[in-house]
């Protein structure tokens, strides 16, 4: 689900920011100092948005795509030149109401899969009207 009082924004282009970039892996055990110098710079608008005419970002809402690391007020960044096919997970407007879900085909059937056990996924059927928005790209949540 999209947060009802979110506003969708566009992505810009804005001023370049080059932050360090160390070639060294983080361990996640034991440091290692030998690994104490920096390779490059790295641009997050270079990292997150590839297209900026086509992306925008837009804030999620409940705990339905858990399971694909999406939680409460993370940031989606969300690219509408992809294309929408099975497996990606996409933003849709389903009669009228933003969602994200992982677009699925199975058994010939499309349908929204949630990525939580305790949400039901949705079975896409003629009746109900959805719009596909884009492909969700990236997830920025804070720790």
């Amino acid at each position: 689900m999209i947060h009802p009082d979110t506003l969708l924004f566009p992505a810009s282009s804005p001023a370049r920011l080059a932050l360090p970039l160390f070639s060294g892996k983080v361990a996640a055990g034991f440091p290692s100092p030998a690994d104490d110098y920096i390779e490059k710079t790295l641009d997050l608008n270079e990292l997150l948005v590839q297209k900026p005419a086509a992306t925008f970002f837009v804030r999620a809402e409940g705990e339905s795509m858990l399971g694909a690391g999406i939680h409460p007020n993370d940031i989606l960044v969300v690219d509408r030149s992809i294309e929408p096919v099975s497996g990606k997970i996409v933003i849709c407007a389903l009669n009228g109401e933003l969602t994200v879900k992982r677009l699925v085909r199975d058994d010939g059937q499309w349908l929204l899969q949630s990525e939580n056990p305790n949400y039901p996924n949705i079975p896409l059927a003629e009746e109900l009207e959805m719009v596909i928005w884009g492909v969700v790209t990236n997830v920025i949540h804070a720790l």
